[in-house]
């Protein structure tokens, strides 16, 4: 869908948004002769018309860009130096959505704000959908292989605003230009009604579109693998505590003072969410086995390296590898600048140049997100025996058997040994090895690897007020091994498409829909169990019944569903870390407010000795309320609309 989404003369949005405006008008950029742009010259021939489906597909959102991935900055897996305000690093990489990790959000100013744009897209898409039937030289199929699209996107630009606002108002059908104020005055939806349209319009879009994209020059378009999944997805957020019968949210009711917007619910009906999930994700596993998407290996890795590396450079790969076969869903929405300015500066320059506009380094990894990864034995730290007796942030020095991992003979911490294959392919820290930016990958020894040197005195240590590092380790997942500076200012890089569903994830989903539907023993647990080992195999790790019945300090601790709960969402935490999911899963499953009262820690970075360096310093006490849990609605809305009630808190 390159050309589609890229290549082509995007058209202004022909909308506004119904809820902040009394009326809109529209207008495409297609002139007819008379000069004047028309709804019909647009869908007069489909050379035209496949410029409004770029158009449908151009509102949406753009993950993998800081400054407008919601999942990104705005929470506690991705920390940015504070204050940080020079021209070259903040006019390039925004920092705006850290307003939202440090609680700065008012109604009144609501970062990350796209409602209107949804809106928009929304009437963008059905404009489509009531004309593309109108196109004299299309065929049938095509036709309805775009309305199938356009409903898509009608049901992703629906869900994005539910996960931030929570209930919302439906767009069944965009209201005519010339509606009066009353019918564009719509309530919010209660928040079952919103789930259960988003599904029906998923439904509706399925059986039209392809399996897979016929050729890479439409990759980014919908098929069917991307909405099957897609509709796990939805069906998973549904029946998770935040949006199924959240009694915390008994007070949020219509303006007429009594209608809820979070219904009441029996367990029954709570399970009945769940079971739908179930289902949802079976026929996404069946989709995607039919369009071939499946676990990335790394056969494709020809470079004669050694197993640790190999599987480290696999695991990285599975994110950020163009167009492998984990990905489902690939947003090529996400400009190569964002990605490759983000690289940039927030990466640390490893071969020796000293690039004036890149390696800042201000974007850091908190503490408790390396003591999150699991240990060799696939098992959080405070539940693996081995560790038992070990402070893991006592000294110790590289050696031998850990020197594709860490420098042989340099001073790091125990924190930093014998974790899984997963700690190594998604942190940098200080002593680690960084396998990228070299020019040869083969036969590579332990000494021809750059590692990262932090500490004060370190090539990547502190060189200003305003450059990292942060809290000594950086997101090295999130870094292709191919971005490279080939010397001064010189940087080459590597753009992907951030990864909207991986195969992983959607494991991952149905693990956690089929546990909370019947527990970790009933009817799918061969399932529950097989899917989830899998990714823990790639991962270099034993399956989850090995690791804690032979290595733990609670055998059996997967027989329960609280137990297994656990299980798969450390899974989660650890396998889709970096890739905008973390925000979004801490609060669907009402854990935010617990996972913030950690604080955010780092190193002592200004230090040079090692016994002071990785002395564990406070850098920011995150707060999070009931309030947090959603967005509130801009004041100026509200105003203009008296029937959108408020967000709780706000």
């Amino acid at each position: 869908m390159r050309k589609i989404l890229y290549n082509i003369l995007m058209l202004p949005a022909a909308l506004a948004a119904l809820f902040w405006t009394s009326s809109c008008n529209s207008f495409l950029n297609v002139v007819p002769d008379d000069g004047l742009p028309s709804v019909e010259t647009a869908f007069n021939l489909r050379s035209s018309a496949i410029r409004y489906l770029a158009t449908c597909y151009s509102y949406m959102t753009t993950e993998g860009a800081p400054g407008s991935d919601c999942g990104m900055l705005t929470g506690d897996e991705l920390w940015d130096l504070y204050g940080r305000i020079i021209s070259n690093t903040g006019g390039r990489v925004s920092s705006t959505l850290t307003n939202i990790a440090r609680g700065n959000m008012s109604a009144n100013t609501v970062y990350g704000n796209d409602w209107a744009s949804m809106y928009e897209g929304i009437r963008c898409c059905d404009i489509l959908i009531d004309n593309v039937y109108n196109v004299p030289d299309m065929d049938i199929s095509e036709q309805r292989q775009w309305v199938a699209e356009a409903n898509f996107l009608k049901a992703y630009y629906h869900f994005n605003l539910v996960r931030k606002w929570g209930p919302v108002p439906l767009i069944y059908e965009s209201l005519p230009i010339d509606s009066s104020i009353d019918e564009v005055r719509l309530h919010r939806s209660n928040i079952d009604s919103c789930f259960n349209y988003i599904l029906r319009l998923l439904d509706k879009a399925e059986p039209y579109l392809p399996v897979v994209n016929p050729s890479e020059d439409e990759y980014g378009r919908i098929t069917r693998a991307i909405c099957a999944a897609f509709k796990a997805r939805v069906a998973v957020y549904a029946a998770s505590p935040l949006f199924n019968g959240n009694e915390d949210e008994a007070a949020l009711v219509d303006v007429d003072g009594s209608t809820r917007l979070f219904p009441e619910k029996t367990e029954a009906e709570k399970q009945e969410r769940w079971e739908y999930a179930v289902t949802a994700c079976q026929n996404a596993l069946k989709v995607c086995q039919e369009a071939n998407i499946k676990l990335y290996d790394g056969s494709d890795i020809s470079f004669r390296m050694s197993d640790s590396l190999k599987t480290s450079l696999t695991l990285r790969n599975a994110m950020t590898l163009r167009w492998n076969s984990d990905l489902i869903w690939g947003n090529t929405q996400t400009a190569s600048g964002s990605l490759a300015m983000f690289h940039r500066l927030c990466m640390p320059i490893l071969n020796g140049y000293t690039d004036m506009l890149g390696g800042y380094k201000f974007i850091g990894v908190p503490l408790k997100i390396a003591e999150q990864f699991y240990t060799r034995h696939g098992l959080p730290i405070s539940n693996d025996v081995e560790w038992s007796n070990i402070n893991p942030y006592d000294l110790r020095v590289g050696d031998a058997q850990n020197a594709y991992y860490i420098r042989q003979g340099y001073t790091t911490v125990k924190l930093n040994f014998d974790r899984e294959p997963r700690f190594y392919a998604s942190l940098g820290f200080d002593g680690g090895t960084w396998l990228g930016q070299l020019g040869n990958y083969n036969d590579l020894q332990p000494e021809d690897l750059y590692y990262v040197q932090c500490r004060m005195g370190g090539a990547q240590a502190k060189t200003g007020k305003e450059t990292g590092p942060v809290t000594g380790y950086f997101p090295k997942k999130m870094f292709p091994y191919q971005c490279t500076w080939s010397s001064n200012n010189v940087f080459v890089g590597y753009w992907f498409p951030w990864p909207m569903i991986r195969i992983t994830d959607l494991y991952l989903l149905y693990a956690e829909a089929i546990n909370e539907a019947e527990g970790p023993n009933g009817t799918h647990s061969d399932d529950l169990f097989n899917y989830i080992n899998a990714i823990r195999a790639r991962a270099g790790i034993p399956d989850v019944k090995t690791a804690w019945d032979d290595y733990s300090n609670a055998p059996g601790y997967y027989n329960t569903k609280v137990g297994m709960r656990d299980i798969i969402h450390r899974e989660r935490l650890n396998e889709l870390a970096f890739e905008s999911q973390r925000f979004w899963d801490l609060r669907r499953w009402k854990e935010a407010a617990a996972e913030y009262q950690k604080g955010i820690y780092g190193f002592d970075v200004i230090s040079s000795a090692p016994e002071d360096y990785y002395t564990k310093k406070f850098l920011y006490e995150q707060k999070f309320g009931l309030k947090d849990y959603f967005w509130p609605i801009p004041t100026s809305y509200i105003e203009v609309n008296p029937n959108l009630v408020q967000n709780i808190g706000w």
